[in-house]
């Protein structure tokens, strides 16, 4: 794997300052049923980095203290992690937005069977990976078989009352396969919903779409084969600055598996931390959220795949 901070830090990316905050976004760790191409965590069934108990329990403290409407729980699959129930509760017993990016097959994996219950029970909005509608590239992209047990799991939450309107929430994230900027979100949506219904009888609420970030497993994959340039040119060259003022960073903050503060699940992985207040790194234990609003973010090149074309977030398309 090749170490991408290098290659991305000298950066002539403009300065961001934080707005007020609205998004806890908690990275539960790293293991994860899958091992995908494109993943920016480099998440896999190998991976042994999770979050503890004592760590868990002190986001659920902070979200006490913490002006947020909308706790966003990630991995590698966060469902893997024996404290995501706990969360969940914790979330949504304080009137929260729970949010679980979900990788779908997760839901049939063994001691999991009722993970989707659990799920509509709870309200949790589910954000869930279909990197396409058709097989061939969900397979090529997430593994042999990845595609038909990611039906499955749609299926299920349909059942459940996902994606009908009725209150449960279903949103699906598509990213490239390659190293190409995602088409129209709206364009997109709209075949993603008439092929997933006419194939497989599948609705859902609303389509995100992300650009694939040069970092860990994807930078690298670029680096490899030589494109790792050319693709820092085409973010570069199509940067929207129409983007800025909504990019996520500006109203999340991110928690890593061990506690530590990042603007973005993205800096967490090129372990760039927070710059809040004095210190040089700030757990979750620590922060004072009169530290956060104003506070400088700190960028590298990456941040062009946020602002390139529409921009993309965790919430899909920016403009």
């Amino acid at each position: 794997m090749h170490a991408m901070l290098p290659l991305l830090r000298e950066s002539d990316f403009p300065a961001l300052a934080r707005g007020p905050l609205t998004t806890l976004q908690v990275n539960l760790g790293y293991r994860c049923n899958q091992q995908c191409l494109h993943c920016h965590v480099n998440a896999g069934p190998r991976r042994r980095e999770m979050m503890d108990g004592d760590t868990a329990q002190a986001v659920i403290g902070a979200l006490d203290r913490l002006p947020i409407d909308t706790l966003d729980i990630t991995g590698g699959a966060p469902e893997l992690n024996p404290h995501f129930r706990d969360l969940v509760r914790a979330g949504r017993a304080r009137g929260l937005t729970v949010m679980d990016r979900c990788n779908l097959t997760v839901l049939g994996e063994p001691g999991q069977e009722d993970l989707a219950e659990f799920l509509a029970e709870q309200k949790v909005v589910v954000v869930a990976s279909l990197p396409c509608y058709l097989p061939e590239n969900v397979d090529g992209q997430r593994g042999r078989g990845v595609f038909a047990r990611s039906i499955e799991g749609l299926k299920r939450l349909n059942a459940l009352g996902y994606g009908h309107g009725g209150g449960l929430e279903l949103n699906l994230v598509y990213n490239p396969t390659g190293a190409h900027l995602p088409p129209d979100q709206a364009v997109l949506e709209a075949d993603y919903k008439r092929r997933l219904y006419e194939d497989h009888g599948i609705v859902f609420d609303r389509l995100f779409t992300l650009a694939n970030m040069p970092i860990a497993r994807f930078g690298s994959t670029l680096v490899s084969k030589g494109a790792f340039d050319a693709y820092m040119t085409l973010l570069k060259d199509h940067f929207n600055p129409a983007t800025l003022a909504q990019v996520m960073c500006r109203s999340l903050i991110s928690v890593d598996w061990r506690g530590w503060l990042y603007d973005c699940d993205f800096n967490q992985m090129l372990d760039l931390p927070a710059r809040l207040g004095q210190r040089p790194r700030t757990h979750i234990r620590d922060l004072d959220p009169a530290d956060l609003e104003g506070a400088p973010i700190v960028t590298a090149d990456h941040c062009y795949g946020c602002t390139a074309g529409a921009g993309s977030s965790c919430g899909g398309a920016l403009a």
